[in-house]
């Protein structure tokens, strides 16, 4: 009967430390696994924010969509115009003269971005093959026409085992239904919200 009783005291006690280690290792995980494909997710939007800047030089807007973007890039020019002279030096005495280069875009971008194609931009990390939401409009602000972008995706798109509102118990600002982004479409802002 003793045997019985301090088996049972043994098996009690294992789960006890079971249930212990668990509740300690879940808001731990929790946070490593956050913290890490945050920091990743944020990495590709500023990639994407780095493309979008260039779409923008080259059309004088931003792309509404990866394959757009990924055309443009591809296949579009960057205008660059050499001075030769000084025109606001009044001690200038020669003529200025401006010459128009035209670079491609693919060949300084893809190495920018350190990606091999401008269609791998669109895949969300962690996100099984999902892919970030993008949206470009024009609008008017402070009496001009101005171009936005809004490029981001939810956090359960990326949290995988994590994307659940129950975790918020471990981070009270966490809500995966809350986007992570940069942009904005009600004015001409490309910061993101991290």
């Amino acid at each position: 009967m003793r045997l019985i009783i301090n088996l049972a005291l043994v098996a009690l006690v294992a789960v006890l430390i079971y249930a212990l280690y668990d509740s300690i290792r879940e808001p731990i995980a929790f946070k490593d696994v956050k913290e890490t494909r945050e920091q990743i997710v944020q990495e590709k939007l500023t990639r994407i924010r780095i493309a979008q800047e260039a779409y923008r030089d080259i059309t004088g807007v931003f792309a509404p969509s990866f394959d757009t973007l990924a055309m443009v890039l591809n296949t579009g020019n960057f205008t660059i115009i050499n001075v030769n002279g000084d025109p606001d030096d009044p001690n200038f005495t020669g003529q200025v003269t401006y010459e128009t280069i035209l670079r491609p875009a693919k060949d300084s971008m893809l190495n920018k971005l350190g990606v091999k194609d401008f269609a791998s931009l669109a895949m969300v990390p962690f996100g099984n093959g999902a892919k970030f939401e993008m949206e470009a409009l024009e609008i008017e602000y402070q009496g001009t026409k101005v171009p936005v972008v809004q490029v981001g995706t939810p956090y359960a798109t990326f949290m995988g085992d994590f994307a659940s509102l129950k975790f918020s118990k471990y981070d009270q600002k966490y809500d995966p239904s809350n986007p992570l982004k940069f942009g904005n479409l009600n004015s001409p802002n490309l910061a993101g919200n991290w």
